[in-house]
């Protein structure tokens, strides 16, 4: 079985808090965009295994896809395994979601194969336990996700745009993100609900649009801000790092403004670019 397994954006990221778990709670409008691994499972197998075609993601119990499938296996009580091979073309490091997409690309995957044993709800609350972004990639629209980003609310006013992703080729660590952030620095200006509803993200209002974690990120690496300014010097309607970073992306009207602008940014050989959209 062949899955297409993308990546996500923040189209903005709200730092509400901190909670006695050590996790903090979020606010933030999520998107997929057409910018996706390759995920191979092949059944019959006795074991679990994971294999990927980036070095630098680990093939053991460690990798969320492989934690996955184990946990498929052992809330529907099959016994058996799968061999996983992972086509990686979402940049790791980069604030996309890459791994907990995977791990979701993997629970669709296998509850589909197996004839659909856990129900689509009770799948997302199982994944909340591998990642609070798998759920997320379960459902896989457009949605708000508050509490630990695993309490999606529905956002079907989303159009789809042409989108410029630029991965600055400099991975970031969450947990080092979040250590640095101080909350009381944080925007006080923030999106109402009656505002992100009637968002139309190729027009000014999309300007509006903030991430609680990108001044903390860019102190970190820098050619994250150096990125945003390429970006809006470009034509973009708006640019944004995505979730923790280090990827950041621009927001474009039309295509031919994202073609344009990636034909300049491409120039730049150390950033990886990529022209994707949203998916809605």
């Amino acid at each position: 079985m062949e899955i297409q397994s993308p990546a996500k954006i923040n189209l903005f990221l709200e730092v509400c808090g901190k909670r006695p778990d050590g996790y903090h709670n979020l606010n933030t409008l999520m998107c997929c965009i057409s910018l996706n691994d390759t995920i191979r499972l092949t059944f019959g197998q006795k074991k679990i295994s994971v294999h990927c075609t980036h070095p630098d993601v680990p093939d053991n119990e460690t990798n969320l896809a492989w934690r996955a499938a184990r946990l498929f296996f052992e809330t529907t009580n099959i016994h058996e395994g799968v061999r996983i091979d992972i086509e990686k073309n979402i940049p790791i490091g980069a604030g996309l979601g890459g791994g907990s997409s995977n791990a979701a690309a993997v629970l669709n995957g296998l509850n589909t194969f197996y004839g659909s044993p856990v129900s689509n709800k009770d799948l997302m609350v199982a994944g909340k336990s591998i990642g609070a972004d798998v759920p997320f990639f379960i459902y896989g629209k457009p949605a708000v996700a508050t509490g630990i980003g695993d309490i999606l609310t529905p956002c079907d006013c989303i159009k789809s745009c042409p989108i410029l992703l630029i991965y600055p080729s400099v991975p970031v660590s969450t947990a080092e993100v979040y250590k640095k952030l101080n909350l009381t620095l944080t925007k006080t200006k923030k999106i109402n609900t009656k505002t992100l509803f009637e968002l139309n993200l190729g027009q000014d209002s999309a300007k509006e649009l903030f991430n609680d974690l990108e001044s903390v990120a860019i102190g970190m690496c820098p050619e994250i801000q150096k990125a945003k300014a390429s970006l809006m010097a470009n034509g973009s309607s708006t640019a944004l790092m995505t979730g923790s970073g280090s990827a950041v992306f621009g927001l474009y009207n039309n295509i031919e403004k994202a073609e344009k602008a990636y034909k300049i940014i491409s120039q730049n050989r150390i950033w990886q670019l990529y022209l994707t959209h949203l998916k809605v």
